[in-house]
């Protein structure tokens, strides 16, 4: 645990990149969807919730990259980050095998990935600041 707790700042930089890179969907909704999920319905509103999608999840990448710089905000960014990102590991499991075909397939891989390391470093770093 020591080795994680050491490099954390790098962790966040990496896991932070990775997450902002979903901001993709910002300027290319359907085909993140398309690539996501394996279809994407072409309508204004399918738009309008894949590019919030975007932004609330690079939103989060941006979190991690400040909590790599910032000490003070690495466990509200590990927590919150580290809930959403379980939360839509959770969705796309209860939706069923469809989805595991497709990027989204490696995102729930990468994203549990992810999850693990915050919770180790957060229960390594139980008690102590920062």
């Amino acid at each position: 645990m020591s080795i994680l707790v050491d490099n954390m700042q790098w962790v966040l930089l990496v896991c932070g990149l990775l997450t902002v890179s979903l901001a993709q969907a910002v300027v290319a909704p359907r085909a993140t969807m398309k690539a996501y999920f394996g279809e994407a319905p072409e309508s204004k509103a399918t738009d309008l919730l894949m590019r919030n999608w975007g932004v609330l999840v690079a939103a989060g990448g941006v979190f991690l990259i400040v909590a790599a710089f910032v000490p003070e905000v690495r466990t509200a960014a590990l927590i919150f980050v580290g809930l959403t990102k379980l939360s839509f590991i959770v969705l796309v499991l209860l939706a069923g095998g469809t989805f595991l075909k497709t990027q989204a397939g490696l995102a729930i891989v990468i994203d549990g990935i992810m999850v693990v390391l915050f919770a180790v470093y957060l229960v390594a770093t139980q008690g102590q600041a920062g």
